[in-house]
């Protein structure tokens, strides 16, 4: 049996599963109630399932991928964290935490905290008896209420750790510096990175992926109310229209530039590439062995510059990213999954696939074989004073480590890539994202043993 294949058969949540990690009263006083609510969006959706005859945490292609997109529900409890080699859903809200307790026990209870309710949100359903328009009326409800009515769209919770969790200013800030991977360091400055400190970095993070976006703004928004007084969001993103695909059953997206993005992504159906470039092995770095089984999630913020890339030429357009537009060929020959012959010459003698194409730079028989898991978003996040889009790629992607499956890449990218005339990286972020979540346990739970 694969990984994925576990973790697409574990058992529906139920009510009583979920109940197990019910989080406790905060030790203000105010009971937290149960997070999220019976009430709203968790029945309405788990009716819709019920009713559809599916069961909830089935497989996206039993017959319930027959059902609405909107009723589907992925489990939250397996061998590795949903959301990775989940098959990616349309919208995106990531945040990043900044732990503002120093208390590890308070550390500890947010973690439980978040599983419930992630495990909870997930699955569709509410937190207990009390809901966002019940409870007591003189107390805040346990849930923002903008996701009543709604279904679970699919949604996905990932959480990760930052390396300032660990150790921050030169302290061990909860016990937990013996803890620190070896690998899990702040990703360095790269080449014309121009990086905004509040759009990097983070001791937390949250990766939420639906296909409505107000499922997915509910879930952090929910997550980020829960941890108010031992944890407050450093930044967040939103992104639209997925930029990569992590099953064979998901056609090729485009990015913002107009291009196939992510055609030699890695699949979930070839586990054993999976486990050779995501999985963190459970032999090697004694400090991170609670991290076998998960992985490390590399998150960059790269703004384009839209109306200077729509002014060139499609010629050089296809020259700068080492493909055609319309297939998304490689510009050597073939169709768009052909591997790129990069001896290929034209006939002005020089490369068919030019020697700084992005494609080049970044393919795995140029950089020792390694492959990434990418799952990132174009993003859109208005516009500046002088009338130009602030957009561009939200990148993400799951690696077995970063020390050989992304820095030297990047490094690479940014002394010579043809692309990088028309892009800037202005986030910066890198997690360690623990293995999967028992029932009746919470994320990152072996790490604090």
């Amino acid at each position: 049996m694969t990984s994925t294949q576990h973790v697409r058969e574990q058992p529906a949540e139920t009510e009583a599963d979920i109940a197990s990690l019910e989080p406790s009263r905060h030790k203000s006083g105010v009971s937290r109630r149960g997070l999220l609510g019976a009430a709203g969006a968790g029945l309405a959706g788990l009716a819709a399932g019920t009713a559809a005859g599916f069961a909830i945490g089935s497989d996206e292609n039993s017959p319930a991928s027959t059902q609405l997109a909107g009723t589907r529900t992925y489990p939250f409890y397996g061998e590795h964290q949903a959301g990775i080699l989940t098959p990616v859903q349309d919208r995106l809200h990531f945040a990043a935490f900044d732990v503002t307790t120093g208390s590890r026990a308070e550390l500890v209870q947010l973690l439980r905290d978040w599983t419930a309710a992630a495990a909870r949100m997930t699955q569709g359903l509410g937190a207990g008896a009390v809901g966002p328009t019940s409870g007591p009326y003189g107390a805040p409800p346990d849930d923002t209420g903008e996701a009543i009515g709604l279904p679970p769209a699919g949604l996905t919770i990932t959480f990760g750790f930052g390396p300032t969790l660990f150790r921050k200013d030169g302290k061990d800030r909860f016990g937990l510096a013996d803890q620190q991977p070896m690998a899990l360091q702040r990703l360095p400055h790269f080449p014309a990175d121009k990086l905004d400190p509040w759009k990097s970095d983070g001791d937390l993070c949250v990766q939420a992926c639906a296909d409505d976006p107000q499922v997915a703004v509910h879930a952090v928004r929910n997550l980020a109310r829960i941890a108010f007084g031992r944890a407050a969001i450093r930044w967040s993103q939103l992104g639209f229209g997925r930029t990569s695909s992590t099953s064979t059953s998901q056609a090729t997206p485009r990015n913002l530039m107009g291009f196939k993005d992510g055609t030699m992504n890695l699949k979930a159906e070839d586990p054993a590439a999976i486990d050779m470039h995501v999985w963190v092995p459970a032999t090697g770095d004694r400090k991170g062995r609670w991290l076998a089984g998960g992985s490390y999630l590399v998150a960059r913020r790269i703004s384009m510059t839209i109306e200077i890339w729509d002014r060139q030429p499609l010629s050089e357009q296809e020259r700068v990213i080492g493909r055609t537009k319309a297939e998304g060929a490689p510009l050597s020959g073939g169709s768009e999954f052909s591997q790129p012959d990069f001896h290929a010459m034209g006939s002005d003698d020089e490369p068919l696939v030019a020697t700084d194409a992005h494609v080049r730079m970044v393919h795995p028989s140029n950089n020792g074989g390694a492959k990434m898991l990418r799952r990132g978003y174009n993003f859109v996040d208005g516009s500046d004073g002088l009338g130009r889009m602030d957009a561009g790629l939200f990148f993400l992607a799951y690696v077995l480590d970063p020390r050989t499956h992304f820095i030297p890449i990047q490094m690479k990218l940014g002394l010579g890539d043809g692309l990088s005339e028309y892009v800037q990286h202005t986030g910066s972020a890198l997690f360690a994202i623990p293995p999967g979540i028992a029932q009746g346990e919470h994320v990152g739970q072996a790490m604090f043993a």
